[in-house]
């Protein structure tokens, strides 16, 4: 049974998003097995649309791998990535 005390999440700020969107969606889809929740975010409204965005990730399953997606997102140009290990006490 899954420990459901322990999560890890991810969040991904992405500026300049209509170009950084390709690459940052193909490694999304490359680890999508360790990503449970997906939440993306941007400021839009009407005619104005902000560049900026921020998706928000709940992983599981191998840390390894969520450091290496962490890893791979800081290379993009105009994208950083931090993720963070929650736990409570038993």
């Amino acid at each position: 049974m899954r420990d459901i005390t322990v999560r890890t999440v991810m969040a991904v700020l992405v500026d300049k998003r209509e170009q950084a969107a390709v690459e940052v969606q193909k490694l999304l889809t490359e680890y999508g097995c360790y990503i449970k929740t997906r939440l993306g975010l941007h400021e839009g409204a009407g005619q104005y649309c902000s560049p900026v965005g921020l998706i928000i990730l709940e992983l599981v399953d191998d840390e390894t791998k969520h450091e290496e997606l962490c890893q791979k997102l800081n290379q993009i140009d105009g994208v950083k990535a931090k993720y963070m290990r929650l736990e409570l006490d038993s």
